[in-house]
This record gives C-alpha cells, structure tokens and sequence, in this order.
C-alpha cells in the first residue's frame, strides 16, 4: 500500500472478495527527507500515514516493511550506473522487477502469504498478463519485466476499471485518499531535477556536443544528462546550417561525446533487445505483433524474432527518439508477449 488512492482500492477489493489481506507500506528510503514528498511522492512518511489510515478503514493488519537498502542497490544505484553507461533506463520498471516482484513477493512468500495484490492497471487473465481497461492508465507495460512464475502470484484488482471510477468508489468506502493526486517522475530524486542529481553523484565531465559529421558545436558538463531525442537544453552555441533544430543522436561515455542532429536522424527501423522475458512460449522464427518502447508510448507494428538471448524487432514504420536502455513490450492485441530491454537500435535505408 503506497499511500495512493489506487492500492488502497486494490486492497479493499482484496479484502471483500474473500482473501485474507494484509497491508504492507514498503519503506524504500533511510531518509524518507531525501525522496520527493506530499502528493509528488510515493515512499513519504505521509504517504505511510495515509496507507495506514486506509488500512484502518478496511479493517485489515498494516506493517510498515524496511526495503530501503535493497531499493538503493538494485534502483538508485542501477538508474545511476545506467545514465554513466549512457542508457536511460525506466526505475519504475527496476522497481516492479526487483523489489515489488522480487525482494516483497519473496518476503512474502516466506511468510506464508499466496501472493502480491497491487493497484497496477492491468488484468491477469490465467496467468495471462493484458492491458488494462483504461487506456490513459495502463501499465501492462511497466509489469512485463515480470517473469510467469511471478505473475502467478500477483493479482491486480484494478485493471477492470477506468481511473475516474475508482475515484468514486475510495469515495464510497470512506478511503480519505480518494481526491489523493498521482505521483509523478521519479520518486526518489527528490527536486525532480534528473540533471542535479547525476551531476551530484558522477561529478562534472566536460566533453563535446558535435553534428553528424564530427564537428564541435557546444560542450556539456557530463553526458549522462542527456537522453537520446533530446531537443531542449542542449547548450549548443552554433546553429544548424539550415536553421533546424536540433536533437540528440547519440551519447557515447567512452569518449564523453554527445551527438546531434535533425529530426529524421531519430529515425528508427530496427531494434535489439538483450535479457528478453517471454509470457508465453516463444514462437519458431519470425512473427508479426506490435512493440511499445516507452510507457504510455506509441506502439508499432513490427516483425519480432527471438534470437538465442537476444529479441530483435524490426518495425513496419520508423519510430523516433528510442533510448538504449528503455524497455521495448511486444503485444498481441491487448496481451503481453515478451518485453527485452533496448541494446542497440539501427537505421535500415528504404
């Protein structure tokens, strides 16, 4: 229970459709100061107060768990590592597959407990991880890093219902989360400022802004505080050529350099994808499906193929400003077949 009015619902439904629930508020900070608080959090201290009142008028047990150590090694510290690799990697994915699904699913486990209730949009339909109802809120996306043997002991009550209803009914139930905001951005960069915080833990590392053709148009203080499509802040001090704007290409950390370019150089047609998890059994060759590569992304249809390790993924039509490090989640309609995460992408002349 995070605080927010969507696990507080998960958790009544829970509760009156028969199962023996139990309330866990997951301390993910030391210094709950340091993470982002008020309505923009999800780890607060006041969110722990709210999930516990809500617990109270459910009726239900209410434990704070101490995760923190573990939230620092496998998401802080991995979000870290990955900008210093020059990937942009997505915590919220990292979260659901190594502490929500892992070291709180274990836990639980080894407590007795059948399973993991969470208020995710999305619908488990035996064993079958799909899209949630509401289209604005699905987050089928940010699950399928999930593995079957652990959505198999998940549920998600939620994914029936749209947002705004499950509004009405914390209402109806007395939950005082029930006009609660969504959390937002990064729980645990307290500012919201992504750039501050990298710079603050890798230090300065001036380096090179060129163009497509090697030639030196601005500096930066670090690589890590851009991300592949970037057009904004960019501190380049020498306009295009053809007075375009520009965007990012390409961050390599081994030279420390950024690259930019136009707009159709973001241009995207083929994918590869490493640590691929499939939901289902992997097809013989290749098969025709739909990829998202962000969440609440587009999606596109593609040609998918698993190879040995490794997924890749050509697409039918380019996609843009798609980052080493993000996952890409194959779709069949509305179900989940495999997600990988972004190794390597490439352009493919017409």
């Amino acid at each position: 229970m995070s605080g927010g009015v969507d696990s507080a619902v998960a958790a009544a439904r829970a509760a009156e459709a028969g199962h023996d629930v139990t309330g866990v508020h997951m301390a993910l900070s030391s210094n709950p100061q340091s993470y982002r608080s008020g309505a923009r959090g999800c780890c607060t201290l006041e969110d722990s107060r709210d999930a516990r009142r809500a617990a109270d008028v459910i009726g239900i047990p209410f434990y704070v768990w101490d995760l923190a150590e573990r939230f620092h090694r496998d998401v802080v510290e991995d979000f870290v590592s990955e900008y210093a690799a020059g990937r942009t990697p997505n915590p919220c994915l990292r979260c659901n597959e190594k502490i929500k699904f892992a070291a709180l699913l274990d836990r639980a486990m080894a407590l007795g407990f059948d399973a993991v209730c969470t208020g995710h949009y999305a619908r488990l339909d035996d064993g079958v991880l799909r899209r949630g109802v509401d289209a604005g809120k699905d987050q089928s996306y940010v699950l399928a890093v999930c593995t079957p043997e652990q959505l198999a002991h998940a549920l998600f009550p939620l994914g029936d219902t749209a947002k705004a209803d499950i509004r009405l009914e914390a209402e109806r139930r007395g939950l005082q989360v029930a006009d609660k905001p969504d959390s937002h951005d990064i729980c645990f960069i307290a500012d919201g400022d992504t750039r501050g915080f990298l710079a603050e833990r890798l230090g300065a590392a001036p380096g090179p802004i060129v163009d497509a053709d090697g030639n030196e148009v601005g500096r930066h203080d670090g690589a890590y505080a851009y991300t592949i499509g970037q057009r904004k802040g960019l501190r380049i001090g020498t306009p295009a050529p053809d007075g375009r704007p520009r965007y990012v290409l390409d961050i390599s950390p081994v030279t420390n350099t950024v690259t930019v370019g136009p707009r159709d150089s973001l241009d995207v047609h083929e994918i590869t994808g490493e640590r691929p998890v499939w939901l289902s059994e992997a097809p013989d060759g290749p098969f025709g499906c739909h990829v998202q590569l962000r969440a609440h992304g587009e999606v596109y249809g593609c040609t998918a193929e698993r190879d040995g390790d490794t997924l890749r993924i050509r697409l039918s039509s380019p996609a843009r400003g798609v980052a080493s490090g993000q996952a890409a989640v194959l779709y069949d309609g509305d179900r989940v077949l495999a997600s990988a995460t972004i190794a390597d992408t490439a352009r493919v002349p017409a």
